[in-house]
């Protein structure tokens, strides 16, 4: 779009606008709208402005006062049109032209070399050309043009589809309202891309947003919260119901594939007209689009590439945008053709995670966490370190063996690193700073919260309290019941609910206080209003009628998740009546060994535990099966076990356990020798590979639908 000669005729012509502005009228309207696009492309795809801001602005201005002027003049690529168009309450979910994929992951050069084997295998001894570019921390979105125009923009979702934000992406400069794709016989064309915010970017945005706190602290305003990375706030960014708050993020897209295009007539230009992805991304710079163009290699061995990939990796920090890690695709179009996909990932691309970054900080003190089962977690509380954009101060340390086994002593250096680049993790200590003055830890033998004596178990590595009245744990207990995979409470957070039970006296103190809740208090506290308070005590009155396998996961019986909850749920008609059942009962029930026996059978013979169901039944909590809800079984599966991991397009992945139920399957946690498949959809990780690893059958979606439909 933007060849050397054009620039030369829309520099002169921009000098010409900028120092006449004031005479500017309907005539100019179509070059100063070509103008304000070219001097976008120069800023926000090769950061090369060309004017002053001022100079930019009253050019902007110009154009819109001609246009309100005269309505019949705007068109559908002026700048003007990407102001926002008013709030979006829901994102309607579109389909994608052609599925997003995942890509498959690798680690080490051993990685790659396999995956280059891989390759070979299938298309056999050919020279194959790799493009490998920079694999962008953003989120990542899919564009549509048609007739040169953009049309739609969604999300990734599922891969298969997601969100329309449409409204949303017009407001980012750096994607083109319109492209020039008919000038290469593209009638419509999918591009995919990388929202990101460029790193000093996102500094000045939590510059803003710390000044702001001080004008909101003074008016005695809440604050507001520090972004913590520039990937989630791109990512929140995209799905913000006011267009022009995400405007003020400054998001930026590079396009880094050219999905789809078709020449209007079902002719698919990537196998006609274009021969390969560099080729691809050089007509995407063309016109105009942000790419990873001076970025992108293309290499024609895989130990070329390896190297590459160890270099990207040493100046990651220098680069402008956050990455972490380098994508790696065969270039050609045939080939990639030839490779062909699985369910989850193209076989002709891969992506190179870098190594976990790390650093180095004080171990200050370790605090004692005491969880709803009454285990105790050592939490690390460290001299604040950044890492990755985000201020690390406190890192679990899991149990008493994992501080042994480190090695890890009070007033230590710890190397710290983001596992995946997400959880923060103590590699160990570093020994060679240390002083002498560092003490071993002494794990507590009582309860930091009642005091009472910990005991651990000989299985186990877990340190616990056992007094069933200890505060955190009736704290911890109470979250978990109104958490969304139990109970399922809409507005009781974590943070209302602990404001409630530190009241003097508690609006809340045990689970049955949630049904007998005092509204008019609440109503008097500050922040709440009558909708609040309506909505609120909706949510605790929905929850009565919850089934009844949702209140045995509330209850936080231990070792009993959703899995073990549905099955009970179906064995009795009231769930009082598990207080006739004996240890051997419960032991022989399906997929229940000696341990959730033991911890059944203490529960229902525990009189406090049942004084609480009754209670809550008296409260008007679904305590018995609602005979409407049972669904008839059938044996289609017929005991065969299933695994769901990635993404699910057609159900949630409840409702696909559910039905694993109800024909007569099993559903396991984890990927073992007794799997016997294991349902794969889009972003599939580890439970893939293991499975891979052990032999086990690997089904899609669509086939794991067949198995119930034949």
């Amino acid at each position: 779009m933007y060849e050397e000669k054009n620039q030369k005729q829309l520099i002169e012509l921009v000098n010409r606008l900028t120092s006449s502005i004031d005479k500017l009228g309907e005539l100019d309207v179509d070059d100063i709208r070509r103008s304000i696009n070219f001097l976008d492309w120069r800023y926000y795809s090769i950061s090369e402005p060309l004017i002053s801001d001022k100079e930019y602005d009253d050019l902007f201005k110009r154009l819109k006062d001609l246009e309100a002027a005269n309505p019949n003049l705007v068109t559908a690529d002026s700048p003007t049109q990407r102001v926002a168009r008013g709030f979006s309450e829901n994102f309607e979910t579109v389909a994608h032209t052609i599925p997003m994929l995942s890509l498959d992951n690798s680690y080490n050069a051993d990685d790659l070399i396999d995956f280059d084997r891989k390759l070979r295998d299938i298309l056999g001894d050919v020279p194959i050309r790799y493009s490998v570019e920079p694999k962008f921390d953003g989120a990542s979105l899919a564009l549509v043009y048609e007739n040169n125009f953009l049309t739609r923009g969604a999300t990734r979702g599922n891969g298969v589809e997601g969100d329309d934000i449409t409204n949303n992406v017009k407001v980012i400069r750096s994607i083109p309202l319109s492209a020039d794709f008919e000038r290469f016989k593209i009638n419509k064309a999918e591009v995919r891309g990388e929202a990101v915010i460029r790193k000093d970017i996102f500094d000045k945005i939590n510059e803003r947003r710390s000044a702001e706190n001080e004008k909101r602290t003074a008016e005695g305003k809440k604050e507001l919260e520090l972004f913590k990375n520039a990937r989630n706030t791109a990512s929140g960014g995209l799905r913000m119901k006011d267009p022009t708050e995400l405007e003020k993020r400054g998001l930026e897209v590079f396009i880094y594939q050219l999905g789809y295009a078709d020449d209007g007539e079902g002719n698919n230009q990537l196998f006609q007209n274009l021969e390969s992805h560099s080729e691809s991304i050089e007509l995407l710079h063309r016109l105009g689009f942000n790419v990873p163009y001076e970025e992108q290699a293309v290499l024609d061995d895989i130990q070329k590439v390896i190297k590459h990939c160890a270099d990207w990796e040493e100046k990651r920090d220098d680069y402008p945008y956050d990455i972490d890690g380098m994508v790696i695709k065969v270039d050609s179009y045939a080939q990639q053709r030839e490779a062909g996909s699985t369910s989850h990932h193209p076989r002709w691309a891969i992506a190179y995670k870098f190594k976990a970054k790390q650093a180095q900080t004080k171990l200050l003190d370790i605090e004692y966490q005491v969880g709803r089962t009454g285990a105790v977690t050592p939490v690390a509380k460290l001299q604040p370190v950044n890492l990755m954009g985000v201020t690390i101060s406190s890192v679990s340390l899991h149990n008493a063996d994992f501080i042994a086994e480190k090695d890890i002593r009070m007033g230590d250096t710890v190397i710290v690193e983001r596992a995946g680049d997400v959880i923060p993790y103590i590699v160990g200590p570093v020994t060679k700073r240390r002083t002498g003055l560092e003490v071993e830890v002494q794990f507590p033998k009582n309860c930091p919260s009642c005091s009472s004596p910990l005991y651990r178990m000989a299985d186990e590595a877990v340190w616990r309290c056992i007094y069933p009245e200890c505060p955190a744990q009736n704290e911890e207990r109470l979250i978990h019941y109104v958490s969304k995979g139990a109970m399922d409470i809409d507005g009781l957070g974590k943070d209302i609910l602990k404001r409630f039970m530190q009241m003097e006296p508690p609006i809340i103190s045990k689970i049955e206080d949630l049904y007998t809740i005092d509204y008019n208090r609440v109503l008097s506290l500050e922040g709440w209003k009558e909708k609040s308070v309506e909505n609120l005590k909706s949510g605790i009155e929905e929850s009565k009628n919850q089934d009844i396998w949702r209140l045995l996961v509330g209850l936080g019986i231990r070792h009993v998740g959703s899995t073990t909850a549905k099955m009970l749920a179906k064995k009795v008609h009231r769930l009082l009546d598990y207080r006739d059942w004996s240890r051997e009962q419960f032991e022989d029930l399906e997929d229940i060994g000696p341990k959730v026996a033991e911890s059944l059978f203490d529960f229902f013979n525990n009189e406090e535990n049942v004084h609480l169901i009754e209670r809550l039944g008296d409260l008007g909590v679904q305590i018995e099966v609602d005979e409407s809800q049972i669904v008839e079984t059938n044996d289609k599966l017929g005991g065969q076990t299933f695994l769901f991991t990635g993404t699910l397009e057609r159900m949630t992945r409840d409702g696909a356990k559910d039905l694993v139920d109800q024909n007569g399957g099993k559903n396991l946690s984890s990927v073992s020798k007794n799997l016997n498949f294991l349902v794969a959809g889009p972003g599939a990780g580890s439970k893939l590979k293991k499975a891979q690893d052990l032999g086990i059958e690997v089904i899609s979606e669509e086939e794991f639908f067949k198995m119930i439909e034949s």
